[in-house]
Formats: structure tokens, C-alpha cells, sequence
């Protein structure tokens, strides 16, 4: 039996409100709507792993364990329209063949946009 990746959750006060974001950040649409107290992210197209919010009392404290990572043809502006969106930038790394900025969402969720090369 072979294991597939269906879906990351990600941990948070008010899925509603940042579905917001991410719909927006991934072009993406609310495909399930589990009362708001958690929602399914998919892709227009409802296609491949989907991403999910779900609502949690406590609040995040330190980095997230897991994070998502996300690629881009130009960094430097989608950095830049995901912080018009509401992300803030936590910091930018580079190693040979790789650069990356963190950002977290509106809640604190911590997230990359990487460009290989």
C-alpha cells in the first residue's frame, strides 16, 4: 500500500478569517466548510494535496514544527504581494542552489517562498 500526501493542517484561532488569506495567497477556494471549525482548502480545480484550518484553542507559541513550502518564478514578488495580503517577513535565507523567505500569515503560521537556481 502506497501512502499519499491528501492534505496539511494548519492549527488556528479563526479558520474563517484566514481562509482569507490563504484562498487568496494560493488562488485557491473553500471546498469544505466543516461548521467553521474547520475548513478544506483545495484548488480551483480541486486537484492535488489540499490544505486545511482548524480551529484550535490555544494560542501558537515558537516556530511551527511543520511548515508549508511554496515555489515561485519571481520571489521577490510574490513576497511582496503575500505581504499586501497580510504576511509579514520573519527572514531570508540562501545556500548554493536555493533561496528562501520566510514569512508568517496573519495568525503567526510560519511559511516559505523558495526559488531554485
Amino acid at each position: 500500500m502506497a501512502l499519499v500526501l491528501e492534505n496539511v493542517t494548519i492549527d488556528c484561532a479563526d479558520p474563517r478569517s484566514l481562509a482569507e488569506f490563504w484562498t487568496a495567497a494560493l488562488d485557491w477556494r473553500v471546498t469544505v466548510d466543516f461548521e467553521g471549525e474547520m475548513l478544506v482548502l483545495s484548488a480551483q480545480d480541486e486537484s492535488g494535496t489540499s490544505l486545511s484550518l482548524q480551529r484550535v484553542e490555544e494560542p501558537k507559541q515558537g516556530k511551527n514544527r511543520v511548515h508549508v513550502d511554496l515555489t515561485a518564478d519571481d520571489r521577490g514578488a510574490e513576497v511582496a504581494r503575500l505581504v499586501g495580503l497580510g504576511a509579514t517577513v520573519r527572514s531570508e535565507h540562501e545556500v548554493p542552489g536555493i533561496a528562501w523567505t520566510v514569512l508568517a500569515d496573519p495568525e503567526g503560521n510560519e511559511f516559505c517562498i523558495a526559488i531554485h537556481g
